[in-house]
């Protein structure tokens, strides 16, 4: 089995996992009221999803 000869230090770690920090979506515009809304979401000013009411608002 593979066994590390040396302590990663704290300072290697961060480095190696500051890519993983997690960026939101771009905003799209909604096709049925032209407001932003995050993708593949239900929009909340008009409560349309696909084509479709979901929700009522």
């Amino acid at each position: 089995m593979a066994v590390p000869k040396k302590k990663t230090s704290k300072g290697r770690k961060g480095r190696r996992q500051a890519g993983k920090g997690y960026r939101l979506a771009a905003p799209v515009p909604c096709p049925n009221c032209n407001q932003p809304r995050r993708p593949h979401r239900i929009c909340p000013h008009c409560g349309f999803y696909r084509g479709k009411v979901v929700l009522k608002v």
